[in-house]
C-alpha cells in the first residue's frame, strides 16, 4: 500500500532546493558560455554594453528573471519601457536592478501595491526612474512638495 500522507514542509524545502538548483544551473551555464569567449570578445561585449569586463562576467551569473521587477516597477509607475525609454537608458536600469540587493523588498511593495510610493527608499535606479517621471509629466508619488 502507497502512502499518500503529505507533509507540506517537506515540499515546501523540497521545491525550495529545486528552485535553487534549477537557478545555480542556469547561472552556471551563462557563466560557462561567457568563459568560452576570448578576451577580445568579452572585453568588446563589455565595450558594447557600457561595463566593465569585470562587471559582463558578474552579469553573466545571474538569472534572466533577475530584472523581472523592473518591468512590474515601471507598469507600477505607469512607465511603458518599450514606448518611452531609450536603448541605453534601459540597459542602465536592467543592469542595476540585476545586481541590486534589495529584491525581496521590491517585490513585497510590488505585491502590496506600495512601490510607487516607496521606491526611492530602496531602488537603486530611484534617481532615474525620477527623471524619466518628470519627463513624461507623471505625478511624482511619495514625494513631499
Amino acid at each position: 500500500m502507497k502512502n499518500t500522507e503529505s507533509y507540506p514542509r517537506v515540499d515546501f524545502v523540497l521545491r525550495a532546493i529545486a528552485d535553487w538548483m534549477t537557478r545555480y544551473r542556469s547561472s552556471r551555464a551563462a557563466y560557462s558560455a561567457l568563459s568560452q569567449c576570448n578576451a577580445d570578445e568579452v572585453a568588446k561585449m563589455a565595450r558594447d554594453l557600457g561595463v566593465s569586463n569585470a562587471e559582463l562576467t558578474a552579469l553573466s551569473t545571474k538569472s534572466p528573471e533577475s530584472s523581472a521587477l523592473l518591468e512590474k516597477l515601471l507598469v507600477a509607475l505607469g512607465v511603458e519601457a518599450k514606448a518611452h525609454l531609450q536603448v541605453p537608458v534601459m540597459r542602465d536600469l536592467q543592469r542595476l536592478c540585476v545586481s541590486c540587493s534589495e529584491k525581496q523588498r521590491c517585490a513585497h511593495e510590488l505585491d502590496v501595491g506600495s512601490a510607487a510610493e516607496h521606491f526611492r527608499q530602496y531602488c537603486p535606479n530611484a534617481y532615474t526612474l525620477d527623471a524619466l517621471l518628470t519627463e513624461k509629466g507623471i505625478e511624482r508619488l511619495g514625494r513631499s512638495h
